[in-house]
């Protein structure tokens, strides 16, 4: 009985700490330099009545794996007030990746192949370094093969759209992913969102940047005058920009 009370205090504790943490996690009031930053030059957005958000990640990056279902979600639950839009980083010379993610948007399969290029990374062991193991992914997710490589080995179609997201990575002042960035002049990410307290878990941080993202999105909604109830338009659906932790090397 005394094992079993011991356990018992051992569990609420725990439970009690997590709880404890996550509110110290949760950013009240988000400061500029602290939860988020602004950027040094604003960047043009094409959202009309709604906010841009732009997420800059990797199919490499852990992080960007760990935060994926979560951001999707916010997207899903905001998709009438924001235009949502994705840049594949050009960290450690991954073209390969970076093109597989802009053939999937051209293909209009990003949606349905989005998390599934992350499992073939950290699931199945698909580094997706190479043209080969780009191949190896198409050929086991039920993607059209031979339209999948006209789109992928399009010379200059494909240099013109991975030097597009090369130049927004470089004008946002990406240096590690996942990031995001509200109405082209915020930027914030799990890590930052989380600056101002001790040490916490992933998931912790995760929620916290969300945190961060409505308070950004209303901050940005008020400053142009929107009203969310005002926008009205489809959903939005995850693109390429111009058409997000991992460190830069």
């Amino acid at each position: 009985m005394r094992v079993l009370q011991q356990l018992f205090r051992g569990v609420v504790i725990a439970s009690l700490s997590m709880a404890a943490g996550l509110a110290l996690a949760t950013p009240a009031a988000p400061e500029a330099g602290k939860e988020y930053r602004v950027l040094t030059k604003a960047q043009p957005v094409e959202a009309g009545k709604k906010i841009e958000i732009t997420e800059f990640f990797g199919y490499f990056c852990p992080h960007c794996n760990a935060l994926e279902p979560l951001i999707a979600e916010w997207v899903k639950k905001h998709s009438d007030q924001i235009v949502f839009k994705r840049v594949h980083v050009n960290f450690h010379s991954l073209v390969t990746q970076q093109k597989l993610f802009l053939t999937l948007d051209t293909m209009g399969k990003l949606e349905s192949h989005h998390i599934k290029a992350f499992n073939a990374y950290h699931v199945d062991r698909n580094r997706l370094q190479t043209d080969a193991d780009v191949m190896n992914f198409v050929a086991k997710s039920g993607l059209d093969k031979q339209k999948f490589s006209e789109i992928y080995n399009s010379a200059f179609s494909m240099q013109s759209k991975v030097a597009r997201l090369n130049q927004t990575q470089e004008a946002y002042q990406v240096d590690s992913v996942p990031m995001i960035a509200i109405d082209g002049r915020y930027v914030t990410s799990p890590s930052q969102a989380v600056s101002g307290v001790g040490r916490v878990t992933e998931d912790m941080q995760n929620r916290a940047a969300l945190q961060v993202l409505d308070f950004l999105l209303a901050k940005a909604q008020k400053e142009k005058g929107i009203s969310p109830a005002a926008s009205s338009a489809p959903a939005a659906t995850p693109a390429a920009a111009a058409q997000t932790p991992a460190k830069k090397k």
